[in-house]
């Protein structure tokens, strides 16, 4: 089942976050297993290896093809996430996205190195490749965060050009929208993904990317999950990775990612972490689980991998030792 079509079948409700035009700088609950155990392999992982989330094969095969030709996981991850922003059918990422509910497409984007190196663009416009950007903000400033027109104009002095975003697709989508929706931060099911991916090189470092539109039809200014390091993705190259995707106000609220890679640190399996990481968010008081998704997937350094969502049809693509397949998550709320 592809992403819309899933998102199609369980509730996204949120309140949308807003941000200004801004740069930042920066230099237990219920689970199936509560005990602190590492999973030990039989033989060692066949690497490089990559995953990402939902269905993403043509993503994965880039990402493969330059780790085969002796790029590394950073390299990887960020031509990889390239290929879903250029896919105009992709109404999650990039150009063709869905755009908020006044008719803009922004974009959200952020990457992390095996150094803990990060960059991430917020509320950008009119620029395909928000994850090149968010490594150019890695790479050649001192921050970690450039925000709308800031960010904008950073990546036109990289030499990137603009462009419009908003598909004839994705422009009667929102023309929809308006006669059927209210103008209220209540969000539909159909609106909303990420896509995040995570690489280990034949050195065995780790790298990791997210890049999204965001909800769609949010209010301006909405900046959820996936720009945010700790909560969208996060890397440590001794331990892992993770990246999350859903309703991003959820993963915020309890640093998902982050959380995921400190669990595999104390012991827990990839799997293992996905896991508790959901129980922490479907165990809260008055949490409204059952009416949003929340999706994780994670690698350790020995390239065991996991995936864990809320509800059911989250997947996960893997590339390894030649296959390219996706993987069906396991999932929390059961039928």
């Amino acid at each position: 089942m592809k992403r819309r079509n899933f998102i199609k079948n369980a509730a996204l409700t949120g309140a949308g976050l807003a941000i200004g035009n801004s740069i930042t700088s920066c230099a237990d609950s219920k689970s199936k297993d509560n005990s602190s155990q590492t999973i030990a392999l039989t033989s060692k992982a066949e690497l490089p290896l990559v995953i990402a989330t939902w269905h993403v094969k043509n993503a994965t095969t880039k990402a493969m093809e330059v780790l085969q030709n002796g790029g590394n996981a950073l390299d990887a991850v960020e031509q990889g996430c390239m290929v879903e922003e250029a896919d105009i059918k992709n109404s999650s990422v990039g150009k063709g996205g869905l755009p908020d509910r006044d008719g803009n497409v922004t974009l959200d984007a952020c990457i992390m190195d095996k150094h803990g190196n990060c960059g991430s663009v917020v509320y950008l416009q009119n620029i395909t490749h928000a994850v090149s950007i968010a490594r150019k903000v890695m790479e050649d400033t001192p921050h970690v965060m450039l925000a709308g027109e800031g960010a904008k104009q950073f990546a036109i002095s990289k030499g990137f050009k603009e462009e419009d975003l908003l598909t004839d697709s994705s422009k009667k989508a929102w023309e929809d929208w308006k006669v059927k929706s209210e103008y209220k931060p209540i969000i539909n099911i159909e609106n909303h993904d990420t896509i995040g991916m995570l690489a280990i090189d034949k050195n065995g470092d780790i790298a990791g990317a997210c890049t999204t539109s965001g909800l769609a039809y949010k209010m301006q200014g909405r900046v959820g999950d996936s720009p945010i390091i700790g909560s969208g993705l996060f890397i440590d190259n001794e331990v892992g990775g993770c990246v999350a995707t859903g309703l991003g106000e959820e993963v915020v609220k309890t640093v998902g990612s982050f959380l995921v890679v400190e669990l595999m640190r104390h012991g827990k399996s990839p799997q293992q972490a996905c896991e508790e990481a959901i129980n922490r968010i479907v165990s809260k008081p008055n949490s409204n689980y059952k009416d949003f998704q929340v999706g994780y997937i994670a690698v350790n350094k020995k390239g065991e991998t996991g995936s864990y969502s809320i509800h059911q049809w989250f997947s996960m693509t893997k590339f390894q030792d030649g296959v390219n397949e996706q993987i069906q998550s396991d999932f929390y709320l059961k039928p």
